[in-house]
């Protein structure tokens, strides 16, 4: 199967591959977000003899045993007879005193919590052959905590790392890649369902259309994808319930901490701070602060940013009693499709806006540089309301606002001169407004006031 994007990443480690000297790689990232493929792919393009291993959750000799026949394969040997890792570990490094030998330990934190000292370990022998050995030590883990603890100054560790990955999700750009004959319309709502998960977006067959990858993947019984939410859950949290309560009412629309206090009858305030806490670190959840008050703490809100969590929490967990006895065409129409279509991909068009603002100002195609980007919060003199802009900019001459329609018809003048004056009713004074329209605009362009279609983001 074809590798897709991970264009800077692939080209950092395969650098780090091709050194003649000796190297080590740090790989962290959630689950199913490409780790292992993307290292596959570097030793593959780089044509370098390597040592591929993926920890078990069992004891250090049954793992030592399995390395053993993963390098007696690659070296053609007969059966080593290591027993404790440390001395295995010694002869990997020594086997790459005359060659480029990549050594791979997929999934680390397995093999750690089973071998005592094992970063001690690791440190000891990366210290011991830093000048004599070419081996390419690199080391992928899932439970992220677990592995950027590796980094932490009071770690052994530390300081020995040459190449450090914190592999996030592909944006909206290159998770279309995995799905070209869709038209764009339906790549903005694949991607509202599976964000930017390479191991979800494989499964996308974009010669059917949405709602029936949407059945085959995640809307029916013994869907392909239908557990992996709780499973994802279930496997770095203990109380789930909690979980699954603070995630129903994110999904519900609730964000700021008191109203999630309030909706999702966690027992306590300590025990919501926790549960926020650890989905942050695991990266399915975020918190976010207005651009003009980020120290204001009860303007913050949490946000679910794991597509795949938010659409399973807004339809299949919610509706999991009726999805078991309907047929699942019913289903979808009844529970999922006007809403997913009137509200559902519209909110998440905005999130595309800002990651397409966000990649255009990386690639230094945005003038003034944009500083930061996000939500917007005002108070409102005349109505004594107060409220948020969900795509606010700043950059050297100001404020910029974007305005997101997801729409069937264009966009108009009229449309746009309403949002305009509602803007500076509020008392948010800003020198550009852009505006992006899923089917276009009925008015031209001025210095104040710019277009952007939908076609160019995938552009």
């Amino acid at each position: 199967m074809k590798f897709i994007g991970r264009i800077k990443q692939l080209e950092l480690l395969k650098k780090e591959i091709s050194s003649d000297e000796m190297r080590m790689s740090l790989i962290y990232g959630r689950r199913r977000v490409g780790k292992s493929e993307l290292v596959k792919q570097a030793i593959k393009e780089s044509g370098i003899k390597s040592l591929y291993y993926e920890c078990k959750q069992v004891t250090e000799a049954s793992n030592v045993q399995s390395i053993c026949e993963v390098i007696s394969e690659v070296q053609n040997l007969p059966k080593l007879g290591y027993t404790s890792i440390e001395e295995l570990l010694d002869y990997v490094f020594l086997l790459a005193k005359e060659e480029n030998i990549v050594f791979v330990l997929d999934e680390y934190p397995y093999l750690r919590e089973n071998v005592k000292g094992l970063d001690s370990i690791l440190q000891s022998l990366v210290d011991k052959y830093r000048e004599i050995s070419k081996l390419k030590l690199i080391i992928l883990g899932s439970y992220v905590d677990n592995m950027k603890s590796l980094l932490e100054h009071s770690n052994p560790l530390f300081g020995r790392v040459d190449l450090m990955i914190d592999l996030k999700q592909m944006d909206y750009y290159e998770s279309a890649l995995f799905y070209p004959n869709m038209s764009d319309e339906d790549k903005v709502r694949i991607y509202s369902v599976f964000g930017g998960i390479p191991y979800f977006n494989r499964l996308i067959d974009d010669k059917k259309t949405v709602k029936e990858n949407i059945i085959e993947l995640i809307a029916s019984p013994g869907a392909r994808l239908e557990n992996e939410v709780s499973m994802y859950l279930s496997a770095e949290i203990s109380k789930i319930v909690n979980a699954n309560e603070v995630f129903e009412a994110l999904a519900r629309g609730f964000s700021k901490y008191s109203d999630l206090l309030s909706q999702s009858h966690v027992s306590s305030g300590p025990t919501l701070v926790d549960v926020l806490g650890k989905l942050i670190k695991m990266e399915v959840v975020e918190k976010r602060a207005p651009i003009n008050d980020e120290d204001n703490k009860k303007k913050a809100g949490y946000y679910i940013c794991d597509n795949l969590s938010l659409f399973y929490f807004r339809y299949i967990f919610k509706y999991s009693s009726q999805l078991k006895i309907m047929d699942t065409d019913v289903f979808y129409d009844r529970y999922i499709n006007h809403d997913f279509e009137e509200k559902y991909v519209p909110h998440k068009f905005e999130e595309l806006c800002r990651q397409y603002l966000i990649r255009q100002n990386r690639m230094g195609n945005i003038e003034p540089v944009i500083e930061k980007i996000g939500k917007y919060y005002y108070d409102d003199p005349k109505t004594h309301t107060n409220g948020e802009f969900d795509v606010v900019s700043l950059d050297e001459m100001g404020y910029v606002f974007y305005e997101v329609k997801f729409r069937k018809r264009k966009t108009s003048r009229e449309v746009i001169d309403e949002e305009i004056q509602q803007v500076k009713n509020t008392g948010l004074n800003c020198y550009k407004y852009v505006f992006f329209s899923r089917s276009g605009f009925t008015a031209d362009e001025t210095d104040e006031i710019k277009h952007i279609d939908l076609a160019r983001l995938y552009e």
